[in-house]
């Protein structure tokens, strides 16, 4: 591991010591990890791509009364603290700024073949195992119902209703995470993303199956 990676890690660390479980630094860690995955079978600048992936929720607009300019803000100034080049840094903010699903008819500003594996990485994340895990784990420290039949999942929110959306912790399965498969960008990650999709649907029969009492 070179330098700058682990000068990196170490901030990112410091910076989520006390961040909620979904978007710690155990997940910072995940999303490194599917990003060096992916590389594997895409040709991307990787230095770019794994300090992307690092500090892509360096201060997630979730936890910033949704304000979006924290994060790139935050790593720019990082990565010009431990004197990365001006191009990676654009690149690296560009890539933080364009990485996260937010809902609504939202486009990218940002084009590059780093941009998608990073975001793949991140997509992979939020669905699975560790996907459904982190979904409660949000609604949970949002003190969010679990399910509640009378509200139906809102599927043409813009983007300012999906930020503040208080949904039931369910509806987020059909409002982003059943819809990232269909979403994802390289093949690596589309098959990765296969597999955990039917996880998700399997995982939401045996739920309304247990919820109705039919097992």
């Amino acid at each position: 591991m070179n330098l700058i990676i682990e000068k990196t890690i170490d901030f990112v660390k410091s910076e989520l010591s006390d961040a909620e479980g979904g978007h710690d630094w155990f997940h910072i860690e995940r999303v490194w990890k599917n990003t060096k995955l992916i590389a594997k079978t895409e040709k991307v600048n990787l230095e770019v791509a794994e300090l992307a992936a690092l500090l892509h929720d360096i201060a997630d607009s979730k936890f910033h009364d949704g304000d979006e300019s924290i994060g790139p803000k935050k790593a720019r100034q990082f990565l010009d603290s431990i004197c990365i080049n001006q191009e990676t840094i654009d690149h690296v903010v560009a890539i933080i700024e364009n990485v996260s699903f937010k809902g609504g008819n939202w486009d990218r500003t940002h084009s590059s073949l780093e941009l998608d594996v990073v975001q793949d990485a991140d997509r992979l994340d939020a669905i699975g195992a560790i996907g459904i895990a982190r979904t409660f784990n949000y609604g949970g420290f949002k003190n969010r119902a679990i399910y509640d039949p009378s509200i139906e999942p809102n599927l043409n929110m813009t983007k300012e209703e999906y930020k503040k959306s208080t949904a039931p912790t369910i509806n987020h399965f059909y409002e982003k995470l059943l819809l990232l498969k269909d979403l994802m960008n390289t093949e690596t990650g589309k098959a990765i993303a296969e597999q955990r999709h039917q996880y998700m649907e399997q995982f939401l029969d045996q739920f309304y199956a247990e919820w109705n009492g039919e097992k």
